[in-house]
């Protein structure tokens, strides 16, 4: 009987590797393989891409910067789809914007600056693409896609079309896109004005995130959205979390909500520190811890979200 992946690498242009290890493409580095990582050259490819899986009835996971994920070690079946850098034409509207899904965040600060346009502080150093910005409604205290989004292109396996970001229903660290889709163009609006201020306000926001974070190690950034009211990291800190350590992976000393591969960490090293801190949270203060960090792959039937 034929494979899937024949098929799928018969009708795709775009770079397709078999057995592709994904750890190195994560922020924490941890997971196991994708039985087919696939690159799509354009938006035709993608669309064909989308109407294989379809067809063929295999799952697509999208991988965007690999940021808020965590891979199963076991890997993950089916096909994971990856965005380059420059899918899609970029454009400017006057203040707005049409910026590439695939492109990391840096480049919405550069092309705003480049024209003279500000309101976009809060990117500064979030890691990841733009499309996954989307996705999460990514932000800091000083700011979210949601302030600045006007629309994103989304494509499925019945055709790719603009979205207005009213229809996403953009909230804290979400969004509604339809089932299946893929975002691979933003357009964003800003405004004119003071450049230089702009830069110094996202070098302090920098400074701050550098101070009061682990960035020297692999990490997803919060592991726990905020309940209302409150901060994950307090809670945590609270319930006795900060510094522990399961296996090669640990809750941070700098920020307890940031898990931290110490090295050679597994997926079910971090699952277990997860699960860990919504149990005693949830024990000490009646309160169940939310993450912010999606799951994929194929884990086994103890390794799961309790």
């Amino acid at each position: 009987m034929p494979d899937w992946r024949d098929e799928i690498e018969r009708r795709v242009r775009g770079q397709v590797t078999r057995d592709a290890p994904l750890a190195q493409r994560t922020a924490i580095r941890v997971g196991g393989p994708a039985d087919l990582l696939v690159r799509p050259v354009d938006p035709d490819d993608l669309a064909g891409l989308l109407r294989a899986c379809r067809e063929l009835r295999v799952p697509s996971l999208i991988l965007g910067g690999g940021t808020n994920l965590l891979v199963a070690d076991h890997g993950v079946r089916g096909v994971v789809l990856k965005l380059p850098p420059g899918f899609g034409a970029e454009d400017v509207r006057g203040t707005r914007l049409v910026l590439s899904a695939g492109a990391p965040t840096s480049r919405l600060v550069a092309r705003a600056h480049e024209r003279g346009l500000v309101g976009c502080e809060f990117v500064a150093g979030i890691p990841g693409t733009l499309g996954g910005t989307v996705a999460m409604n990514a932000g800091t205290r000083t700011g979210e896609m949601k302030d600045v989004l006007r629309q994103a292109e989304i494509a499925t396996a019945d055709g790719s079309g603009w979205v207005p970001a009213a229809a996403l229903e953009l909230g804290y660290r979400t969004a509604r896109l339809p089932p299946g889709g893929v975002v691979t163009r933003i357009e964003v609006e800003l405004h004119e004005g003071d450049v230089a201020a702009s830069a110094a306000q996202m070098k302090a926001d920098v400074d701050h995130r550098r101070a009061t974070q682990p960035l020297d190690r692999p990490t997803f950034g919060s592991t726990f959205r905020n309940p209302p009211g409150d901060h994950a990291g307090r809670l945590m800190e609270a319930a006795g979390l900060k510094g522990h350590r399961v296996g090669n992976a640990a809750w941070s000393t700098v920020h307890a909500n940031f898990v931290v591969n110490l090295g050679g960490a597994s997926a079910r090293d971090v699952l277990a520190l997860v699960n860990l801190a919504r149990s005693r949270v949830r024990e000490g203060f009646g309160i169940t811890l939310e993450p912010e960090v999606r799951l994929a792959g194929e884990f086994l039937a103890d390794e799961g979200l309790e």
